[in-house]
């Protein structure tokens, strides 16, 4: 009864952080002591810190048995809050919190507000079952294979609480950053006469007319990513580990993206870790292929662009990314049926919003949705080999891992997609 009334009280005041919007829009940073009182005052509380390796159940020992409990008996409590709270620059204005812990660690959440979390967090469901499946194989497991995972706590529907990774840097901003320094010549302005003067052509002529700007910015703005790598990895051999990481990491998350159709993987939601090199994708919103139904329609299965090919080395996609793509495929192929189990929850929940696609599913989202049947069925095509836009015949994991590279680099369908979500890069 204890935690249950802390964990009100808890989930009562990060509410409050999460939804606070009286804050300046020039204030970078707040007292929480003075701004967020009774959170403050929230201290010694008998409550697990929500990180991933927290809220994960351990895997049965083997051989050995089962563990005695799947959760750690010792996981580090809720000792006190650090008094700062960073407000972040993006639309929805986050509120960046740090818990200490019994265990004399410091823990950092991000505090999302007018964000349906749960999405996300069954997609964290989903990557920590294919980390799994991934562990099982000994050629996955020999090459470290896997995605990183983080804690998604939704506090209701409108907000919720998200484990902040260390070390993790945007390539959006990498990328910029080298364009200034190196002074290449990017212009938003110039960007966007030049795509408005290709979507006027004829029609005709539209789709070689925009594939030929992609092919013009491509050249302006040359890859950068790959001379972060080298110095933020200066020692051969770490740059070498480094890279692979890189690769390895891009080719499992674009196998798991193509599986569930996700979409919007722009450069602000592709993070990379700054001591492994390794990337990971935030931002779950856009699953189930919904980037067919955006205004402007997505046209490729992952994001495989120029600075992300450049930073694999010298054999581009051709080396490691495609072997590592035929592994993880293998293996999601191989576990169809599991993995279709866990996505099978969002088939009862209202929070994909099947309501809106099927009106004749009720409000609460529980009856079974002809709409979230057509969705799951789209998966378990591509997990069969089948690729809608090749026919109806199944192809080999090597087949389709070829064709989903082919089409992800497709200078004509990098020229369809969203000018801002930067296919040039």
């Amino acid at each position: 009864l204890e935690v249950l009334r802390a964990g009100s009280a808890l989930i009562g005041q990060l509410r409050r952080v999460c939804n606070d919007e009286a804050i300046d829009k020039g204030v970078k940073r707040v007292s929480m002591k003075s701004r967020f009182p009774q959170l403050y005052k929230l201290t010694s509380q008998p409550l697990v810190i929500p990180i991933y390796a927290n809220l994960t159940a351990a895997e049965p020992a083997g051989a050995g048995g089962a563990p005695p409990s799947p959760f750690s008996d010792d996981a580090p409590r809720i000792e006190s809050w650090e008094d700062n709270v960073d407000v972040m620059g993006s639309l929805q204005r986050p509120k960046k919190v740090i818990i200490k812990g019994t265990d004399g660690q410091r823990y950092s959440f991000l505090c999302k507000p007018k964000d349906d979390l749960r999405k996300d967090a069954r997609m964290m469901d989903f990557m920590t079952a294919v980390n799994r499946l991934l562990r099982k194989s000994p050629n996955c497991r020999r090459r470290r294979l896997g995605v990183q995972c983080y804690a998604v706590t939704p506090i209701d529907q409108e907000c919720g609480l998200i484990e902040w990774v260390p070390h993790m840097v945007q390539l959006r901003g990498i990328i910029k950053g080298y364009w200034e320094s190196l002074k290449l010549p990017f212009s938003h302005n110039d960007v966007k006469t030049r795509h408005a003067a290709a979507m006027a052509v004829p029609a005709h002529k539209r789709r070689a007319e925009l594939a030929g700007l992609i092919q013009s910015l491509m050249a302006e703005l040359p890859p950068v990513l790959h001379l972060w790598l080298m110095e933020q990895f200066g020692e051969p051999s770490r740059w070498f580990e480094a890279r692979l990481a890189f690769t390895r990491s891009c080719a499992v998350m674009s196998m798991i993206g193509f599986a569930v159709g996700l979409g919007d993987r722009h450069l602000e939601n592709i993070l990379i870790n700054s001591t492994s090199g390794s990337l990971m994708h935030v931002d779950f919103a856009c699953l189930f292929d919904h980037g067919l139904n955006l205004a402007t329609p997505e046209q490729v299965p992952f994001r495989l662009t120029q600075n992300l090919v450049h930073a694999m080395g010298m054999c581009g996609v051709e080396g490691a990314f495609q072997r590592v793509s035929e592994l993880a495929l293998e293996q999601l192929r191989s576990h169809r049926e599991a993995l279709l189990n866990v996505l099978s929850t969002m088939r009862h929940d209202p929070l994909v919003e099947w309501k809106k696609r099927n009106q004749r599913e009720d409000t609460s989202g529980r009856l079974d949705s002809q709409e979230a049947d057509k969705e799951l069925a789209k998966i378990d095509e591509k997990l069969m080999g089948v690729l809608q836009a090749r026919g109806t015949s199944p192809l080999s994991v090597q087949g389709q891992v070829q064709h989903l590279i082919n089409d992800a680099t497709n200078v004509f369908s990098l020229g369809q997609m969203y000018i801002w979500w930067m296919p040039w890069c």
